[in-house]
């Protein structure tokens, strides 16, 4: 009897390990969802770490009871290995999840909902970045602890640290792109270049980041393409952002008309077209002249609104509002081509000659002797004085 209670102790300790690890993960669950009452983000995140951490407590009390139920050697090396091994697995889960839920808490304090988000996208920015930095580094460390368990692996360490500066230039110059995309990915995150919802122009694309790694980034056009550079892309090339600053941005709506446009009236138009929509951010609406050749007129209309996606609109209201206003109270003004055809009838008006100086910028005048000359050098009678004075020397 005591050689069978003997031999399923090991099994009972095992047991009681696996059910004392599903509670511990429960209890540390709850008290850290207590702690943190009333932040959903948190409470969602907290979910993925909730089976990495019941698998790490579980591992750990099973080889405490190993330890303390069974004797070393025989079958419990290639046991205890494998179980080390999961537990570096394990470990290496729970450091991610980690960092999730580190995130989450952070970035639950400030809100991109509000219109002038900008140090909340910089902080959304930097800490996706830094967060797949350090996944990156516990998946490198996770696997090399786990060969280092290993004896032929410790045996090869000495080699591979003597050979570690060959193999580190090698690996340099097979890499020297990825690499330099990473620390351009880096860059752009840390220097504040551009963030996760920038508005930006890129390669003559309207559009929003979306999301920047490590090598690339990620532009959302207006049309919903995906527009995916590389990050070397916005650190060599000019582009446009937006929303560097600040989110509030001007715009222009042009119009060429004829030379009967009625200025007056479109800018009462205007006014009212303004003050009837939440698009506006009521800082910048004028309209002016701003061209006046080959026939038309240009009107351009300056306004200004919160973000760019309200610009855009308000821009399309403007032009729509205004082409109806024009076609159905003023259509003299919309553009229109003159033909003249046939000879021109004579004036009977007497001819109206200029008085010398009158209107005359070259001609007329002693002061407008010397400004032809300076703009086109020595006038006629000059030339014919030098000829004079040649034909008498012959």
């Amino acid at each position: 009897m005591q050689e069978i209670l003997k031999d399923a102790l090991p099994f009972l300790a095992v047991a009681i390990a696996i059910v004392a690890g599903v509670v511990a993960s429960w209890l540390i669950r709850r008290v850290v969802l207590t702690l943190n009452r009333g932040r959903n983000k948190l409470k969602e995140t907290s979910r993925l770490a909730r089976a990495p951490l019941r698998i790490v407590l579980i591992l750990i009390g099973v080889k405490i009871a190993l330890a303390l139920t069974t004797e070393s050697g025989g079958w419990r090396t290639p046991v205890d290995h494998l179980l080390l091994i999961a537990l570096i697995g394990a470990i290496a889960w729970l450091a991610v999840t980690m960092l999730l839920i580190v995130e989450a808490v952070l970035l639950s304090r400030y809100s991109v909902d509000v219109s002038d988000n900008r140090r909340a996208r910089r902080l959304q920015t930097q800490m996706i970045l830094a967060r797949r930095i350090a996944v990156a580094l516990i998946i490198v460390l996770a696997l090399g602890s786990a060969m280092l368990t290993f004896p032929a692996v410790q045996a090869l360490g000495a080699g591979l640290l003597a050979s570690a500066g060959v193999i580190s230039i090698v690996a340099g110059l097979a890499a020297q792109t990825s690499l330099v995309n990473v620390f351009a990915g880096v860059q752009l995150a840390f220097t504040d270049a551009i963030r996760v919802g920038d508005v930006v122009v890129v390669e003559k694309e309207w559009g929003r980041i979306e999301e920047i790694t490590l090598t690339y980034v990620v532009v959302h056009v207006w049309d919903d393409r995906r527009l995916i550079l590389p990050s070397t892309h916005f650190t060599t090339t000019p582009f446009e952002n937006w929303t560097r600053r600040q989110s509030e941005i001007m715009g222009t709506v042009e119009f060429d008309l004829d030379w009967r446009a009625p200025l007056e009236s479109m800018r009462a138009e205007l006014r009212a077209i303004l003050a009837d929509t939440e698009l506006w951010n009521k800082k910048v609406g004028i309209l002016q002249i701003t061209d006046a050749t080959k026939g038309f007129v240009r009107v351009r209309i300056l306004v200004s609104a919160d973000d760019s996606a309200a610009l855009f609109d308000l821009r399309c209201l403007i032009r729509e509002e205004l082409v109806t206003f024009l076609q159905q109270a003023h259509p003299e003004a919309l553009p229109q081509t003159r033909l003249q055809t046939g000879s021109a009838k004579p004036s009977n008006q007497p001819r109206q000659h200029a008085q010398p100086g009158e209107a005359q910028l070259f001609t007329g005048s002693i002061e407008a002797t010397e400004r032809s000359r300076a703009f086109s050098g020595p006038g006629k009678d000059v030339f014919e004085e030098r000829d004079r004075t040649i034909a008498s020397q012959n």
